[in-house]
């Protein structure tokens, strides 16, 4: 073995991977060596140790034998005595602080699995914020978001997925999609509810003027707050610490920056203004006081108003409430990677490799948090971002969690074919993840759905049954081995079931071949007979599943009556029928592959949700989910 694949196999490169088609593919070492001048693989000294509950625990490093003192989580101190570097079996799950001799090491014990769904079967519906209608706003936000939690809750639903509400660059309205946040520890203060309705709110929306107006309204809101709620937002600002400060002035260093230069994130600041501790930033915080505070009240505001939110869904009904969504990384450019970038993969990007639907490469222009910076820090990235996303949710769906396990990464500038897998430290993050769930939601638990969608590693997904994740079946995607179309009550109980997600077609622009026409357009060509042909078998196979010995229709409304009533006749303990679905859309919310060609994350729904619930043919498909 040479040193070059010495040093990548240690550092937890895969050399050697399998393509969706299972055959062997070798990366090479060039890719190899630039991925590895990237890394910062120091692990430190060893600060954390998982393990199951009622097991030993084997120590790192050498620790003497003899007594030592055992911190539980809940504050319970207990002596304990080491012999030959092994720590007696826990029995109480949690956070646990070992010390010896001025030594310590936090010792995480994991339940046996994730919260279960409620007793039963339950449905619940999916929404992109900004598309509701509620409240009359430029565009939906957390309030629209409490409305329309209690008009699903009180009609019968269970759960409300939304899309991630990380906090975003509020100054720059080009960079609205919910998927490449600046953090995933605060939130998308554009989705904080401000200002007066609006009397003609387009079908789409124009990010370009509605959130510089949000900004401008919640900058009213700021202004004239009464004494009372300038102390609370004091007090909340101070509770959040070092990481909320950092956040807002990066907030407010963007604005300046962005204002004054266009620039795009921290990369193009001045190089004086890179070191968030530097003479620079200091000097910036001291003349801009008051946009820093601003920005602070706004993240308060919009923490409250989605937790009021949450408070809707529960009260209305919802046993899960809304099911918050964590995206898979961060932009390279944005206040993480500003303030703590030895946390990330810095100079990597994340995304997929070569297959079928994607023969270059996906890179999706984000990093991911180092698995030799999580093992240095005692995982406390991780376990912070876990609670700001488990936060005001009942359930979360993690996004492409096979990153849990294994991320592809690429050397910024190189294509994505160019990438190689980077290992995680898969068990230590299940078993926090199983920590953060269990107490999550003031300790009544949470439920995790893991996105493992598309091309798995053999066991992947049986391991998340193991630990009670569940996975996500959808309708297009559930074939056998020979293609065919997978009948309902076959599908994998340990899952929840899907009509549609926001990356894909929805029920009735599937079968009008919407998405086809899309695809033809963007690449400047007619439609084609072949695909029009392949989509008249696909239609012809799915109605034969679906279609209870009937012709296939000709127009759509049936199949969407007809794909509800398949993913509400499987095992799965809970059926999600996004909003686009339950109203019979024609439209999908985002197109992926496409930037501007698309206008995705941009999409209203025609009508309130409380109206569209109103009609005939979305009463029936409520009338029959609450059946099922």
């Amino acid at each position: 073995m040479s040193d070059l694949h010495a040093r990548a196999e240690a550092a937890g490169l895969s050399r050697e991977w399998q393509d969706a088609k299972g055959q062997a593919q070798c990366v090479s070492d060039e890719a190899l060596a630039a991925i590895l001048d990237r890394l910062d693989t120091d692990h430190g000294e060893p600060v954390f140790v998982s393990s199951e509950l009622d097991q030993a625990i084997a120590l790192p490093g050498t620790w003497r034998d003899g007594p030592a003192q055992l911190t539980l989580d809940n504050g319970e101190v207990r002596s304990v005595v080491l012999n030959d570097g092994i720590l007696p079996a826990i029995a109480d799950w949690g956070h646990h602080r070992l010390e010896q001799g001025g030594r310590s090491i936090t010792v995480a014990v994991a339940p046996a699995r994730c919260p279960a769904p409620p007793p039963g079967r339950h449905w619940g519906s999916a929404v992109q914020i900004p598309s509701l209608r509620e409240g009359g706003g430029a565009y939906g936000d957390f309030a629209s978001l409490a409305m329309a939690a209690r008009t699903l809750g009180q009609s019968g639903a269970s759960a409300l997925a939304i899309s991630p509400v990380h906090a975003l660059f509020p100054a720059d309205a080009s960079r609205f999609s919910p998927y490449a946040p600046s953090s995933r520890l605060f939130r998308n203060i554009w989705l904080a509810p401000a200002g007066d309705p609006v009397n003609d709110s387009p079908p789409l929306i124009d990010w370009a003027t509605a959130a510089p107006d949000r900004l401008r309204d919640l900058r009213l809101a700021y202004d004239r707050l009464d004494d009372k709620s300038r102390s609370d937002v004091a007090r909340w600002r101070h509770e959040q610490g070092e990481r909320l400060e950092a956040q807002v002035r990066f907030d407010a260093l963007q604005a300046h920056f962005y204002a004054r230069d266009r620039a795009q994130g921290w990369r193009d600041w001045p190089s004086e203004y890179h070191d968030p501790t530097g003479a620079a930033v200091t000097h910036f915080v001291a003349e801009h006081e008051d946009a820093i505070a601003f920005y602070a009240f706004a993240q308060w505001w919009a923490d409250c108003a989605l937790a009021q939110a949450s408070t809707a869904a529960r009260k209305a009904g919802m046993g899960i409430g809304l099911i918050a969504d964590l995206a898979i990384g961060v932009a390279a450019d944005g206040a993480d990677s500003w303030s703590r970038p030895g946390e990330l993969l810095s100079g990597l990007s994340i995304g997929a490799p070569p297959d079928p639907l994607g023969p270059e490469g996906q890179n999706w222009g984000i990093t991911a948090l180092s698995p030799f910076a999580l093992r240095r820090l005692g995982f406390a990235p991780f376990i912070q971002t876990l609670r700001a996303v488990f936060a005001h949710a009942g359930g979360i769906r993690i996004d492409h969690a096979l990153g849990l396990c294994r991320l592809w990464v690429i050397p910024e500038g190189a294509p994505a074919d160019q990438g190689a897998y980077l290992a995680m430290p898969f068990a230590d993050l299940l078993r926090i993840l199983r920590i953060e769930a269990q107490r999550a939601n003031d300790g009544r638990g949470a439920i995790v759905i893991g996105e493992d969608l598309g091309t798995v590693p053999p066991g992947f997904r049986d391991t998340m049954a193991g630990v009670g994740m569940l996975g996500m079946r959808v309708l297009p995607f559930e074939r056998d081995a020979e293609g065919r179309f997978t009948r309902p009550e076959q599908w994998d109980a340990q899952a929840i079931a899907m009509t549609a997600t926001h990356d894909i077609p929805t029920v009735r622009g599937w079968w009008t071949g919407r998405d086809l026409d899309w695809r033809a357009r963007i690449a400047g060509r007619s439609l084609s007979s072949e695909d029009s042909e392949h989509r008249a078998q696909e239609k012809a196979a799915l109605w034969a599943m679906i279609g209870e010995d009937t012709a296939p229709p000709s127009e759509p409304e049936p199949v969407v009556d007809a794909a509800i009533k398949a993913v509400a006749a499987t095992p799965c303990p809970l059926a999600i029928v996004p909003l686009e679905d339950l109203l019979g859309l024609e439209e999908q919310p985002n197109l992926p592959g496409t930037i501007d060609e698309h206008p995705n994350w941009r999409r209203r729904l025609p009508e309130t949700l409380d109206a569209a619930c109103r009609s005939e043919a979305v009463a029936a498909r409520i009338a029959m989910l609450n059946a099922r």
